[in-house]
């Protein structure tokens, strides 16, 4: 059996790990280095790779708090990213591999958060089935909403209703190249006013992320008289659209402008 190798992630693995994320059969852009470092500072990054002989056959976003490692506490989720062509008997000896680095080097607490399962066109349940025969517990399961864009899209009468009475307003539903309308006049106000809250991510964070990807990170807002009432900003993925933030002004929130968008957005992606 060939040998596998553990190596944790430092700058000299930049591109090899981007082009890894970028064929991997569980990845998303969350997982490429100029995402994860974009707040770098707040996180002592522990990722990892993972090598058959010379080849990569899989990475770990982690960071790493103490004696704990965490994939990833700065991610919506993590888990061990691997290639196309990986079969079960290789993904449990890379997670054999994984955890005996873990414990080599201290760590005695491993938090996993896997990308959810609808995420990967082609499964990812192996690794669930591994850690468990590990010895792997459930902390807390989260629920995630989505919509089977492959399945006829059914909507509530009474959500329908109000669409309607909405399309019959002037309003006007704008793809953003900038965000800072979005983001100083409407979501940071709204969660502040509701929430004494701030978004995860700070305006000149996310303007920076949406200038390296560009066609995955999208602004869509809604305007009645050339004032924005309502907006969401979009991570567009190959088999998933995410809706990162959403959130109206008190005029959009009287007149349901972001059921407007979201019902015109979900209809505009189902079409494609």
């Amino acid at each position: 059996m060939k040998k596998y190798i553990v190596k944790q992630y430092e700058s000299s693995y930049f591109e090899q790990w981007n082009a890894f994320i970028g064929k991997a059969k569980n990845a998303t852009f969350l997982f490429h280095r100029d995402f994860m470092e974009y707040h770098e500072e707040r996180f002592q990054d522990y990722s990892l790779l993972i090598f058959e002989g010379a080849a990569l056959i899989a990475v770990l976003p982690a960071n790493r708090v103490g004696n704990t490692v965490y994939s990833h506490q700065g991610l919506t989720y993590g888990g061990l990213v691997y290639s196309s062509k990986i079969n079960g008997e290789k993904v449990a000896s890379s997670i054999d591999s994984l955890l005996s680095f873990l414990k080599q080097n201290g760590i005695q607490f491993f938090y996993f958060k896997p990308i959810p399962s609808f995420y990967p066109t082609g499964g990812n349940k192996e690794i669930d089935f591994f850690l468990l025969k590990k010895g792997a517990f459930l902390e807390r399961k989260e629920m995630n909403m989505a919509i089977n864009l492959a399945m006829p899209l059914t909507i509530s009468k009474s959500k329908l209703k109000h669409f309607r009475k909405i399309e019959e307003l002037d309003l006007e539903i704008v793809e953003e190249q900038q965000l800072e309308s979005f983001w100083q006049l409407v979501l940071e106000p709204r969660l502040f006013e509701k929430y004494d809250a701030k978004p995860v991510h700070t305006l000149e964070e996310m303007t920076k992320l949406k200038e390296i990807f560009p066609a995955t990170i999208k602004q869509f807002s809604v305007y009645d008289n050339n004032a924005i009432i309502a907006g969401i900003t979009l991570f567009e993925m190959d088999s998933v659209v995410k809706s990162q933030y959403g959130a109206t002004t008190k005029k959009g929130e009287e007149l349901r402008a972001l059921d407007f968008l979201f019902i015109n957005l979900i209809k505009n992606t189902k079409r494609r």
